[in-house]
């Protein structure tokens, strides 16, 4: 057997942490190859290196001194080196030192400012010690890791780089979280994306788990900051997984499936403070039947509607076509689209819209001719995830009954083709009380 395992930054923030890391990697011969994150946060109010990082680049980019900022960096990635050569098994670091590529970094940094270089150093010198701490082999995600024109990753490139380097060795630590550009550049995944790393280093060595360790055991049905001590997940599908993460469950970033769902590399997701948990398996189907209806229940807030009306709009070919057309000239991506006879309504990120809200409503008029445009904002977005549903009638009415009981006003539902997942829009303010009576009903009221 063969496993691609990767450590969050809460996992690597100081020499214990960083110790159970190895040890865990050591613990099984398996875990052959290793994928890390940037050093998190050690303690509540502490800042993660990475954001440490892009405080550099901030200074650099605009002329200004930063050797301070380095230099505090490089405190805390000294009193990781130093903590763990004095710790047992810790001789392999008896007299490792990062001063070489800090005198790289902040040279780079005054010569040549660039924010994704900048901030995948985290990674890179974590890497650097994990690789020396274990005695692995050090892989460069610059050289192997290729991202195409467009920006995204080139999977097809990356296979074969990254595979043909990794052909011959049997153990190798790969840091997360970037790669290289079309131009030779460093460049970086979205905040997070060492999840993908590990994916993606998982289908290059073909293995048969990928463990990705954070300070967790695995998913929760519910967000423990809302709902206390949730039910843990011990089985999800890659499709479930993707419509959690993206509505906001946070464990796994949401693109790190794609790598290995297409060659069926089931994910582990394991806690470092607690290794013999189980944690939570992420896989392409299972005959195993959940424990509950559903799933998870995840959501976010900060979302506005765009209801157009026009009469007869059923029997109008294009309408639909031509209302999306006002959002795409305007660069805004849509979530949600609930229809009725006379009604369409576009659910879109605030944020995004806000700026932009009178141009859109101008391109509709101009494009689709709606008799009126309404305008909603203020709305939050839960998503009732399981395979369950679709075998089990009257899980919609729960869902309604459980949110009448708790005084929640539904402003919106909207139910996925699929059967997995149902859609229910709620006040901002309903939020927090809407996942907490959607979770008591299906779970509290089975145990």
């Amino acid at each position: 057997m063969v496993k691609a395992v990767k450590f969050g930054g809460s996992s690597l923030a100081d020499a214990e942490h960083f110790k159970k890391a190895i040890d865990i990697v050591l613990a099984d011969p398996s875990r052959a190859y290793v994928v890390d994150s940037a050093p998190g946060k050690r303690f509540k109010g502490d800042t993660k290196v990475t954001d440490m990082l892009y405080a550099c680049y901030d200074k650099a980019a605009k002329g200004l001194p930063a050797d301070k900022d380095l230099a505090a960096i490089r405190e805390r990635y000294d009193a990781i080196v130093e903590g763990l050569s004095k710790m047992p098994g810790g001789e392999k670091l008896k007299g490792f030192s990062l001063e070489k590529e800090f005198d790289t970094i902040a040279e780079n940094l005054k010569k040549d400012p660039q924010r994704d270089y900048a901030a995948s150093r985290g990674e890179y010198l974590n890497g650097l010690v994990m690789a020396a701490a274990l005695g692995f082999d050090f892989i460069d995600p610059q050289e192997t890791i290729i991202f195409g024109k467009d920006g995204l990753l080139d999977q097809r490139a990356t296979d074969e780089a990254l595979g043909e380097r990794l052909k011959n060795v049997k153990h190798a630590v790969i840091p997360g979280f970037y790669g290289r550009a079309q131009d030779g550049s460093v460049k970086t995944f979205s905040r997070g994306g060492s999840d993908i790393t590990g994916s993606i280093a998982a289908r290059a060595v073909k293995a048969d788990v990928y463990e990705n360790w954070t300070d967790v055991s695995g998913f929760m049905l519910a967000d423990p900051k809302i709902v206390k001590d949730p039910e843990k997940i011990a089985t999800l599908t890659y499709r479930e997984l993707r419509e959690l993460s993206y509505m906001g469950a946070s464990v796994l970033h949401e693109d790190a499936i794609f790598p290995v769902r297409d060659v069926g590399i089931p994910i582990n997701i394991r806690n470092t403070n607690d290794p013999e948990d189980e944690g939570t398996w992420i896989v392409e189907s299972t005959c195993q039947k959940p424990q509950y209806v559903i799933t998870g229940i995840a959501g976010k807030k900060g979302f506005c509607t765009v209801l157009t009306n026009k009469t007869l709009m059923n029997g109008e070919i294009g309408y639909c076509r031509k209302v999306l057309q006002a959002f795409e000239e305007n660069g805004i991506s849509i979530e949600h689209m609930p229809s009725g006879i006379d009604t369409t309504t576009v659910v879109v990120h605030e944020s995004e819209f806000m700026d932009k809200e009178q141009r859109v409503v101008s391109a509709i008029h101009r494009l689709a001719k709606p008799d009126s445009i309404e305008i909603e904002s203020d709305l939050a977005l839960i998503a009732v995830v399981g395979r369950g549903m679709k075998s089990m009638r009257g899980t919609a009415g729960r869902i309604f009954s459980a949110l009448a009981h708790a005084n929640v006003n539904v402003r919106m539902i909207d139910q996925g083709s699929s059967e997995l997942n149902i859609i229910i829009g709620v006040t901002n303010s309903d939020f927090e009380a809407a996942v907490k009576a959607i979770y008591d009903i299906f779970v509290l009221t089975q145990l």
